[in-house]
């Protein structure tokens, strides 16, 4: 059979990659059979596996081939060739062959592919149902979480007890039987008996409202009254003014003061208050006056205003364009913030203190703002010169007058600790700098201001107006009694100037009716020139000198013997005694530290001034001293052996006092004790 034959009788397949998986068979010239040829229902039938095997096999051949051609070549065998071309038709089957091959693997990729797209569509689908489904579960959360929260609006009322509302509630409100058992309806009737309760209230608010206008309809009827009067009453009161004057109740003053003490800063008014109460109860004798800028107070009391004006501001900025400003030095803003912090409040209040005698004792109280503490200045006013006496110009000096009032209350310093910090910042040493100007910040001032700092010492717990008057009385009583001790100590300096020593009838007894030595001189001195002496340094040593102590020098003499006497005077006096210590020139200079019988005069001034106090409050201590001073050298000179060399003459001192024992013990002691009324003297 020849090739022909067989061609013809071949079928003719048609591929087709869309078509049906089975065969179609159809007519066309001749009688030819025609298969169509599906490769997708081939690729299902394959294995990837064996395609790859495959794949490597004929990859493996056509390499044998080329090589064969190769050699073929290499032996000279003609392109033409027999060998060559079958070869060339082999390898031409194997192209086929890897053609159909890697056509089947670009299906087999397009197939993986829509497979994972498909694949994708469905996690895709369900990935946004399950999205769905959690907004779905998200929004029912957010809905119950809003259920949960709800808070009705009975929530804010304050319902009345459930005991109160079963007590108060009628029966058809309450309904006992339904609510105890039902919260719901129980809330329910409570709401109804508050709505009832407010229905209530509400008639009653209108009922009140009705009073209360027909009331403020009586009050303006009344006002209008009341304003008709005034004009008649003031008549009245200027006509009365001298009938107060006789009185002495200044009503009108009273009502003009309570006006302005409106304005004054709490520490003064709480002053005000007390000393004005203690005055009318306790001491008649006692005036109190409010002084200062009165304007001034008020614009302090006032707001400040944070707006101003517009043209105000447009006014300040032209200024400040048009004219240039130099700098502040540092000084100078210090010195302005020194002024701002030491800003005292511009009112004040004067306490006199009137005594018996006339004078009167000025107490000026401050208030220092931003600092919040109290000082006060002194001023003395008598119906007497006092200008006779020199040493006595430190007694009322208004620096020093109040010192030690209280133990230790110098006055110098601030007693509130958190001033300290503040003076730091401004550059201040010391207060004390500025008592001069400002006044003394004494404790007890600011005690009687209501104000207490804390501090080393005990707290006693009060604080205001209790504070203020626990310690009114007696700071008072301390005052005038300071005052009467530096007047009578005024008129004993100016006496003992003039080298007279006044003693008072009722301290007569106290002295022999004879005394020769005398007073010749009594000056004042610095502490400088008291610390310069040689025999006070056992005083000075023992701590028995202050810087706000007074110093005196007395001299006393009787014949060539001569006994200087440095006192030393404490502000506190008579409550804390003068302080004496001796010197005497005679055959030499001899002090209490070197003679034995010195020291006991010291002792006679110093340690018994008991005896020398007189009648209260001891005010005539100082003279009395002097007084037994001299009477101690009298009997000091008397006693002494007056010819020491045996030889005979006239004695210098001769013996006026009666003495029982001259001399006893091995330091031979003298007998300075007087005893009254039998006129001698004895040891201790």
């Amino acid at each position: 059979m020849s090739s022909d034959a067989v061609k013809k009788r071949k079928p003719k397949v048609i591929r087709s990659e869309a078509g049906a998986p089975e065969t179609k068979r159809g007519r066309a010239e001749g009688d030819q059979d025609v298969r169509v040829y599906n490769e997708e229902v081939e690729l299902e039938v394959r294995d990837p596996q064996q395609d790859y095997m495959l794949y490597k096999d004929t990859c493996a051949a056509l390499a044998k081939l080329m090589e064969e051609i190769q050699e073929l070549k290499a032996g000279g065998a003609k392109v033409q060739s027999v060998e060559i071309e079958e070869r060339r038709t082999q390898c031409s089957v194997h192209f086929i062959t890897l053609k159909k091959l890697n056509r089947l693997a670009h299906m087999r990729l397009k197939k993986g592919r829509d497979q994972t797209h498909e694949a994708k569509q469905r996690v895709d689908v369900l990935h946004l149902q399950l999205q769905n489904l959690l907004y779905e579960v998200m929004h029912l959360q957010k809905e119950i979480g809003k259920c949960l929260e709800f808070r009705s609006q009975h929530e804010e009322i304050e319902l009345v007890s459930e005991e109160e509302f079963f007590q108060e509630a009628p029966a058809e409100i309450s309904r006992p039987h339904v609510t105890r058992d039902d919260q719901h309806q129980l809330t329910l009737a409570r709401l109804d008996w508050e709505l009832e309760q407010r229905k209530r209230l509400a008639e009653q608010y209108k009922m009140s409202l009705a009073r209360k206008e027909k009331i403020q309809k009586a009050i303006e009827q009344k006002r209008e009254y009341l304003s008709s009067l005034q004009p008649g009453l003031q008549n009245i009161m200027q006509a009365s003014l001298p009938v107060q004057e006789y009185l002495a109740i200044p009503f009108e003053h009273m009502q003009k003061q309570a006006e302005v003490a409106r304005h004054l800063p709490p520490p003064l008014y709480v002053l005000l208050v007390q000393a004005g109460a203690y005055g009318q109860a306790c001491d008649k004798n006692l005036s109190v006056s409010i002084s200062g800028d009165v304007d001034e107070a008020k614009a302090l009391s006032r707001p400040p205003e944070d707006s101003q004006d517009d043209e105000s501001d447009s006014d300040a900025e032209e200024e400040q364009q048009n004219t240039k400003r130099r700098r502040a030095t540092l000084g100078v803003q210090l010195d302005d913030k020194r002024k701002e912090m030491l800003r005292r409040h511009p009112l004040s209040l004067c306490v006199d203190l009137k005594c018996k005698d006339g004078s009167v004792l000025h107490l000026f109280f401050y208030y220092l703002m931003n600092l919040n503490i109290l000082t006060v200045k002194t001023k003395v006013s008598t119906t007497t010169d006092l200008s006779g006496a020199v040493s006595a110009g430190e007694l009322l000096n208004s620096e020093s007058l109040l010192n030690c009032l209280y133990a230790s209350d110098h006055g110098k310093e601030t007693p509130n600790p958190a001033n300290r910090y503040q003076f730091d910042k401004v550059g201040i040493t010391t207060f004390g700098d500025y008592v001069s100007d400002l006044g003394h910040p004494f404790v007890w001032v600011q005690k009687l201001g209501g104000l207490q700092f804390s501090s080393g010492g005990a707290q006693s717990g009060l604080t205001g107006s209790a504070l203020s008057a626990s310690h009114m009385e007696r700071t008072m009583k301390l005052l005038r009694g300071r005052l009467q001790a530096r007047l009578a100590l005024h008129k004993q300096f100016s006496s003992l100037e003039h080298s007279i020593i006044p003693v008072s009838s009722e301290c007569q007894h106290l002295f022999p009716a004879k005394v020769v030595s005398g007073l010749v001189r009594w000056t004042t001195m610095s502490c400088q020139e008291f610390t310069e002496l040689g025999f006070v340094q056992h005083v000075l040593k023992a701590g028995l000198v202050h810087e706000t102590d007074l110093f005196f020098m007395a001299t006393v003499e009787r014949g060539t013997a001569r006994l200087r006497a440095a006192v030393v005077m404490n502000p506190r006096y008579p409550d804390v005694a003068p302080l004496f210590s001796l010197s005497l020139h005679w055959k030499g200079e001899r002090s209490g530290r070197t003679d034995d019988n010195l020291q006991a005069m010291e002792s006679e001034v110093n340690v018994f001034r008991s005896e020398l106090q007189g009648p209260r409050p001891g005010l005539q201590l100082l003279t009395n001293q002097i007084q037994r001073l001299c009477v101690c050298l009298d009997v000091y000179l008397e006693t002494e052996s007056q010819v020491c060399d045996g030889s005979e003459g006239p004695k210098e001192f001769p013996r006026e006092k009666m003495c029982l024992r001259t001399a006893r013990g091995p330091s031979r002691l003298k007998p300075f004790k007087y005893n009254h009324p039998q006129g001698f003297f004895s040891h201790r």
